[in-house]
């Protein structure tokens, strides 16, 4: 392991851009936009990154959301400090091929998961067990879902399983015409989703000894077997360490996005580093870096680093990822995940506005729900119809 000084990552050059891009998805066709030919040539100087971006037509609406999604990409990766776009226009001939390779990818493939395009994926994850992950992402899923949005939750972590107690959830999961449909927790004016092999066995008690092929299979059929519907977040709490479920998400979802959980000491930040190695050889964005039990915050505002300090702002130094939250260390919290009651919703204390605050970030800056002004499959069809019709001339 390298220590706190020495870099982690390789510097940036034009096949890790054009591999990080293949996570930008186009809402509508369903596919990336590398695979649909709409990146071009790509220029690296020094910390300067351009990117050429071929659309349809340069007064498409979803310009402006192509670009917020490149830039961030980009931007994510270590040793770049600029991302500029140039915007060029496809030829008839392009479209149509585009439209063509479009068609051939909805018949030979079909939608590969039930999740759709427009959702934003966040996996929480973290290198080692207990520095609360999953209280993590029950926390920013109740408090998303507060927001008035639809949040689905899946527990990837399928040996260990948490996710049903601390949301007070127990049904079986049930199904119809093919399809589970998750257990559903309406939260304020928001509705949470969620899917945990804690609602298929007998008791929280049961042990799962699986190995990795079977988590890989059952996270794959939580993706595709179940019935999603609308999302405008799906939060995924990942099994501890860089195994098989980490390596199979990013293939079922290379558009998802992950936030590196650790807490205040040095040795958790030394095995968080290498999810976020991972992160970056799978071409997975690390949207930030959460510490949590930052500190202990007393009833008379007193602090006291209980795990020590500094964990969260090595992270987010050796990953060149932004540290997004500290969550302090709370008893509230834990009773909260005891209870089925996340503190994030009708909690007070530092705690409970720290939650709050990470998920307006989230929606506000970091990693905003996507606004959906189509016109690229119109476009297409309207492109490919032409050109037809010119070739048969």
């Amino acid at each position: 392991m390298p220590d706190s000084e020495s870099p982690v990552f390789s510097r940036v050059d034009p096949e890790t851009v054009r591999a990080i891009l293949g996570g930008v998805i186009d809402p509508e066709l369903r596919a990336p936009i590398t695979d649909l030919g709409m990146v071009g040539e790509i220029k690296v100087d020094g910390s300067a990154v351009a990117v050429q971006i071929v659309l349809t037509t340069l007064g498409c609406p979803l310009r402006a959301q192509i670009k917020k999604e490149v830039v961030s990409k980009v931007a994510s990766l270590p040793g770049v400090d600029g991302v500029t776009i140039d915007w060029i226009e496809m030829t008839a001939e392009q479209k149509a091929k585009t439209m063509d390779t479009a068609r051939k990818r909805a018949q030979s493939d079909a939608p590969e998961t039930e999740i759709p395009p427009t959702a934003r994926v966040l996996a929480i994850a973290s290198g080692k067990g207990g520095v609360g992950k999953s209280s993590i992402t029950v926390n920013l899923a109740a408090a998303l879902a507060n927001r008035g949005l639809t949040v689905g939750v899946l527990d990837a972590d399928i040996w260990g399983f948490s996710v049903p107690r601390m949301l007070g959830v127990s049904k079986r999961l049930g199904g119809t015409d093919g399809k589970i449909e998750p257990n559903e927790l309406k939260v304020g004016d928001g509705l949470l989703k969620v899917v945990s092999m804690g609602f298929l066995v007998e008791d929280e008690g049961t042990a799962l000894m699986w190995r990795g092929l079977l988590l890989t299979k059952a996270l794959e059929q939580f993706l595709t077997d179940v019935r999603w519907g609308h999302l405008d977040y799906l939060l995924i709490d990942m099994p501890p360490g860089t195994g098989d479920v980490q390596m199979g998400l990013a293939r079922l979802l290379p558009q998802a996005e992950m936030l590196v959980v650790t807490t205040p000491a040095r040795a958790a930040q030394q095995v968080a580093v290498r999810v976020a190695d991972m992160a970056r050889r799978s071409n997975m964005k690390i949207a930030g870096v959460i510490e949590n039990m930052s500190e202990l915050v007393l009833a008379d505002g007193q602090r006291i680093a209980v795990f020590g300090s500094g964990g969260g702002e090595a992270l987010a130094a050796r990953t060149e990822a932004p540290l997004i939250a500290r969550i302090p260390l709370e008893p509230s919290v834990s009773a909260g995940g005891d209870n089925g009651k996340p503190v994030s919703l009708d909690g007070v204390g530092p705690a409970a506005d720290a939650f709050r605050d990470l998920a307006a970030l989230i929606v506000n800056e970091l990693v905003p729900p996507l606004d959906m002004a189509g016109c690229t499959a119109r476009i297409l069809e309207a492109a490919a119809a032409a050109f037809n019709d010119r070739n048969r001339a």
